[in-house]
């Protein structure tokens, strides 16, 4: 008589295992990346409205000077304070051309989000530029 086989070999089971690790040696990191961008997108959302405000700013100036909406006070709104959130720390106009910088918190050490404004003459129209350590590290 034939014996059945009831199960699997001690072989088997160790090549599941293997490949199984090393799925998820490559998925972890992967997944670490993903998890810190989509919390870095706070931060960039977080942006959105003193962008949005430093535009109006600037075409009810007449488009004539970025510089008179480089402050809080000059674009009319109290927006910094309520922009803070769970991954955001901080948002600041800084400088003297509008330049918008966001500091973020429990994300890789606090990576920053800087928008710099440049005016198109042609269309007195705004373009940012996307700049920080954010860009370094991977995560806007």
């Amino acid at each position: 008589m034939k014996k059945i086989q009831n199960g699997f070999t001690l072989i088997e089971l160790m090549i599941v295992v293997a490949i199984v690790g090393i799925l998820a040696a490559v998925a972890l990191p992967a997944y670490q990346n993903y998890t810190a961008k989509a919390k870095f997108s706070e931060v960039i959302v977080a942006v959105s409205p003193v962008k949005t405000a430093i535009e109006i700013c600037y075409t009810e100036a007449g488009g004539s000077d970025l510089a008179a909406c480089d402050t809080e006070a000059e674009v009319g709104a109290v927006l910094l304070a309520s922009e803070i959130g769970a991954y955001v720390s901080d948002v600041a106009i800084t400088g003297t051309s509008g330049i918008i910088t966001a500091t973020s918190t429990g994300i890789d050490a606090g990576s920053t989000y800087i928008l710099t404004p440049t005016v198109n003459d042609t269309y007195n129209t705004i373009t940012w530029a996307q700049g920080g350590t954010c860009v370094a590290n991977g995560v806007c």
